[in-house]
């Protein structure tokens, strides 16, 4: 039997799951817009960044690597070879030591917050308050993960897609809600990020009990003794560590923003809000999609088949990423100041994330496809991998911070985590070349013309844009931020878009095609009323 992922089949499957990450990254731009004018680049902002990143770092250190990298291979492998009895009781192991490991570290972070906050370069009051309001996020989420894992693996992946916008409508409504009855805005959006973590576990329980699958608490040696979940923690080791310096970039990089000055932090988090809308969309999206198809592929050995689902996600976010960079890094400034600039995010704030902004894009493409080629060493059960690359990138990222940040503040921040992730993506395709049964020269082959075909449309695309955008900003300016802003740059994207579609169509791009024969065929089946 093979795995039929070709161009056309993963935009198909990534579709619904693209547009409602959209949906949730746009809400999580929202988010930040509300964050931005409720707290600005201030202490208090500065404050709520930390508190919100401790519980953050550890759920993607715990909850979503031991999902992706462990558990969705490993429950795979369970229903191609394993009775339902069998799966149940590996279901109820693994599900007894998520809740138990989160709980416990949850107890113990709650304790140890104010010798936490100091690792990111502050010691307020107000930053402690803060994040134990929302440490408990952190059990809540591995639920949640646990919860996805199951319905991801049986590709069921709209009700994983759809809790994120609950959660961010949550945490906006509550900002507004909240804050003039808390001491300050920041304490009403921690109040919103459990409420909002909450819903997304709750929300997706009955769609996995419509899976037939079922679960419980088991005693913790029935927990410790099943093969599969020990095969889990095997399989998560390595990765905790690769993940762990991963994260460690995270702390490093916001303890050296926090004595650079007031606001860098901040501006750092409003950047990256930016790139994680892409990145959440498209790479997330794809990576999630592939990742149970990879590990089919590779339980039956189909390698072939395997290789083509790699290189085409990663054709299809070149297709995404790459244009993406180019017209972001011309139009960022008045992108930011469109989103955020209101009440305490001043002209200064907007200078201030332009900086990290113009850095953190350039390596779009890079971070896209570390995320898409590392499911393919989770598909093989091969943790240890992207362990030692996160090893190697950290490093690069560390070496590089201390020596950009005194020059540059965020900017330099945000160069060395864009160089780290170039040095991410060679140590990961370095690693991959070493599994004699994937042939990493053709899918490089196919993969480096193709992006190097999207950087030189890029160019002929937005060179337009740089000729002309000086007089088509006078001509709306001084009319508001909506008419000043907002109207030039959808004229810049439509103009940039046409371009860059119309050299697509005459390059008769492959990826443009499979996405015609995809919304041709959907046409077909509504007039024939399927």
């Amino acid at each position: 039997m093979l795995c039929p992922m070709s161009h056309h089949t993963l935009l198909k499957s990534g579709t619904r799951l693209s547009m409602l990450t959209m949906a949730s990254r746009i809400l999580g731009l929202v988010r930040e817009m509300t964050k931005a004018s409720f707290l600005g680049t201030t202490a208090l902002s500065d404050a709520f960044s930390v508190a919100f990143v401790i519980p953050n770092l550890l759920r993607r250190l715990f909850a979503e690597n031991s999902i992706s990298v462990a558990f969705i291979p490993t429950f795979s492998g369970y229903t191609e070879k394993k009775d339902r009895t069998e799966v149940r009781e590996f279901l109820s192991a693994t599900f007894t030591m998520i809740t138990l490991a989160a709980s416990l570290t949850v107890m113990a972070g709650i304790i140890a917050t104010p010798l936490l906050v100091r690792l990111f370069g502050t010691e307020t009051g107000e930053t402690v308050f803060l994040t134990r309001i929302m440490f408990p996020y952190l059990a809540i989420i591995s639920v949640a993960a646990f919860f996805q894992g199951i319905l991801n693996t049986v590709k069921v992946f709209s009700p994983s897609g759809f809790t994120p916008i609950l959660f961010n409508i949550i945490v906006i409504g509550s900002t507004w809600l909240l804050s003039p009855l808390t001491a300050n805005p920041a304490r009403a959006m921690a109040i919103g990020v459990i409420a909002g973590g909450s819903v997304q576990a709750l929300f997706q329980l009955p769609y996995v009990l419509k899976t037939g699958y079922r679960f419980s608490f088991v005693s913790l040696q029935k927990t410790l003794s099943n093969p599969g979940t020990r095969t889990v923690l095997r399989l998560i080791g390595p990765t905790v560590i690769g993940m762990a310096a991963y994260q460690l970039n995270d702390i490093v990089s916001m303890s050296l923003a926090a004595r650079s000055g007031e606001g860098v932090v901040s501006s750092l988090q409003y950047s990256l809000r930016l790139q994680e809308l892409i990145l959440g969309v498209f790479a997330v999206s794809i990576g999630t999609v592939i990742l149970p198809d990879l590990s089919t592929c590779a339980v039956r050995s189909l390698w072939n088949d395997f290789a083509r689902i790699l290189r085409r996600a990663i054709e299809t976010i070149a297709l995404i990423t790459i244009p993406v960079t180019f017209f972001s890094l011309v139009t960022g400034k008045e992108l930011i100041a469109l989103l955020f600039k209101n009440n305490a995010f001043t002209d200064q704030s907007v200078a201030l994330t332009l900086q990290a902004f113009r850095w953190h894009t350039a390596a779009l493409f890079f971070i896209a496809v570390n995320r898409i080629i590392s499911p393919a060493f989770y598909a093989q059960s091969d943790s240890s991998s992207p362990a030692k690359a996160g090893l190697a990138s950290f490093a690069v990222n560390i070496i590089l911070a201390v020596m950009l940040v005194s020059p540059m503040r965020g900017g330099g921040i945000a160069l060395a985590l864009s160089l780290a992730s170039l040095a991410n993506t060679v140590f990961l395709v370095l690693f991959l070349s070493r599994n004699a049964h994937i042939n990493v020269r053709a899918i490089l082959g196919s993969a480096i013309p193709y992006a190097l075909r999207m950087i030189v449309f890029s160019l002929v695309a937005v060179a337009p844009l740089v000729l002309f955008r000086g007089n088509l900003y006078a001509a709306f300016a001084g009319r508001g931020k909506l008419v000043s802003l907002a109207i030039p740059l959808c004229l810049e994207l439509a103009a940039f878009a046409f371009v860059g579609l119309l050299m697509l169509i005459v390059s008769r791009d492959e990826g443009l095609a499979a996405l015609h024969e995809r919304f041709s065929s959907r046409r077909k089946k509504a007039g024939s009323g399927d």
